[in-house]
């Protein structure tokens, strides 16, 4: 058989993406994500003041800032075992959850669905109703997507001034506070995007859809006439019958650090950390859910541009110092994170799924892990994470006028570790700090692009995506839209992590 290795670039996706694969007969054998850039992010937080890292770490992304800046304050409170007044946790997981719904939402319909206008789909029976829908710029969802996309980030703006890059979370709780107005400002916000995605993404109610538990549930809801082209009803048909609920399948371990902490509940010891959605590792193969312990991550750098250690390490024993090998076998500077030496997959399929939605988890049952459960669970998690934001406005109408920070005693953080775990848009984000004489000494961060886009580790095996690769069949080596399909399905977010570049035959890909 004949083999011979491609450079496929993907573009429209959080930095440019090429992956190097390896062929015979148009099927792929081998891949590898190649990471070309060295960011640098833990060595730039060395010897630094800890609160440094409040302002830092949020430039990591331009998209998730929310969610880094909600991690390092976490590692600060943890380190310094601070009290935090259930108004700041309130308002901390308002902001995190609009940030996530923005970038689901702008995920789904300007990043995803514009491969369903490739030429290969042209003679396609939806091809119309498609483009009518997601073209670029000029679809229907597409324009409805950008209005409220920016209109629920205005939630961040109430409490942070700005977004992306805000520093309105402290150790011991928020800047300031909520006023009446701000409760009537950020229910607009949250019902007016709900009232969009009901009339112009489900064509129901908020509630009916995520009532829906099994997949014939969710069969007999699309088939449904009154939401023929709506926008859920467009993807989930045009998915299918393109064969994506086929492909791209990977681990099939799934890691979720718990979403939202618990007002009532986060503060010292700061042990075992409540969220609203459970974390867990969700096995795909029985359907079980085991508690997630962080002591279990580690780091590994086999194959990476790093200076070499044995195995894998926990953050809290990892470094992050660059040593590149040219002509070795190590070819990226992604790390490789493992739980329990375990490759998993994280995001809002594994979210759903370790807080027990029983759609996603029938579905799972029924199918196995796919491209478009995926990218479907993004859509689902948007819905619910709305849902949760109405409760979380209600909450924070009822502590108007409660304390929303405590200043930390003199010297909180002069020495010790903390670490902070929360769900990103793309799945598990985690910070780890240690600090000696008032300066940071080892700062790790690991990103859910790090947990999915991982290189082999200290025992040969591919990161999830990888694994997801490997096995597909191109229809069409000069247009590999299967492989932009599986990748996409990941949100990837490169400057969280790297940019990536491969070598040999090359082309791009991508609209």
């Amino acid at each position: 058989m004949a083999r011979k290795t491609l450079g496929i670039d993907l573009n429209r996706v959080e930095g440019d993406l090429e992956f190097e694969v390896d062929l015979e007969d148009g099927r792929i054998v081998g891949a590898r994500c190649i990471g070309t850039l060295f960011r640098g992010f833990e060595q730039l937080l060395v010897d630094r003041a800890p609160r440094d890292s409040l302002v830092i770490t949020p430039r990591v992304c331009g998209i998730c800032g929310t969610a880094h800046l909600y991690t390092a304050v976490l590692a600060l409170e943890r380190l310094a075992q601070l009290p935090v007044p259930p108004q700041a946790t309130l308002i901390r997981n308002l902001c995190l959850m609009a940030e996530n719904v923005q970038s689901d939402l702008r995920q789904t319909f300007l990043f995803f669905v514009p491969d369903f206008l490739n030429p290969r789909y042209g003679d396609h029976p939806m091809a119309a109703a498609v483009a009518r829908a997601f073209q670029p710029m000029k679809g229907s969802a597409v324009l409805g997507a950008l209005g409220v996309t920016r209109r629920i980030l205005q939630v961040v703006a109430i409490f942070g001034g700005q977004w992306p890059h805000s520093s309105y979370m402290l150790p011991g709780g928020v800047t300031r506070g909520a006023n009446a107005r701000d409760i009537v400002d950020c229910r607009e916000l949250v019902e007016s995007t709900v009232a969009w995605l009901e009339d112009d993404v489900l064509g129901d109610r908020l509630e009916a859809f995520l009532a829906l538990d099994t997949l014939a549930a969710l069969e007999r809801w699309l088939a449904e006439p009154v939401r023929a082209e709506r926008a859920m009803t467009l993807f989930c048909n045009f998915s299918r019958s393109v064969g994506l609920d086929r492909i791209g399948g990977g681990a099939r371990t799934f890691l979720s650090g718990g979403s939202y902490h618990d007002p009532d509940s986060w503060g010292p010891p700061c042990g075992e950390q409540k969220t609203l959605l459970a974390a867990g590792i969700f096995e795909a193969d029985g359907g079980t859910l085991a508690p997630f312990d962080p002591d279990r991550i580690t780091e590994h750098v086999r194959h990476s541009w790093f200076r070499s250690y044995a195995g894998g390490r926990h953050p809290f024993e990892g470094e992050t110092v660059p040593d590149y090998q040219p002509g070795s076998d190590r070819y990226t500077w992604a790390k490789a994170p493992r739980y329990g030496e375990q490759v998993v997959e994280t995001g809002p399929l594994a979210e759903l799924l370790a807080a027990g939605d029983a759609l996603c988890r029938d579905i799972l049952a029924t199918l196995g892990p796919n491209t478009w459960l995926r990218q479907f669970a993004r859509l689902r998690r948007a819905a619910r994470t709305l849902a949760l934001m109405r409760g979380q406005v209600d909450a924070l109408a009822r502590r108007i006028g409660e304390p929303h920070y405590r200043h930390p005693p003199e010297g909180a953080f002069e020495q010790g570790e903390g670490f902070g775990i929360v769900q990103a848009a793309r799945g598990t984000l985690g910070h780890w700090m240690q600090v000696e004489d008032g300066r940071i000494s080892r700062y790790q961060i690991v990103t859910p692009t790090a947990w999915n886009a991982s290189p082999k580790d200290s025992a040969g095996r591919h990161g999830h995506w990888e694994q997801s690769v490997i096995g597909l069949q191109l229809a069409d080596e000069a247009d590999p839209v299967e492989l932009g399909h599986i990748v996409r399905s990941h949100d990837p977010c490169l400057v969280c992590t790297v940019h990536f570049a491969g070598s040999g035959r090359r082309f791009r890909y991508g609209v």
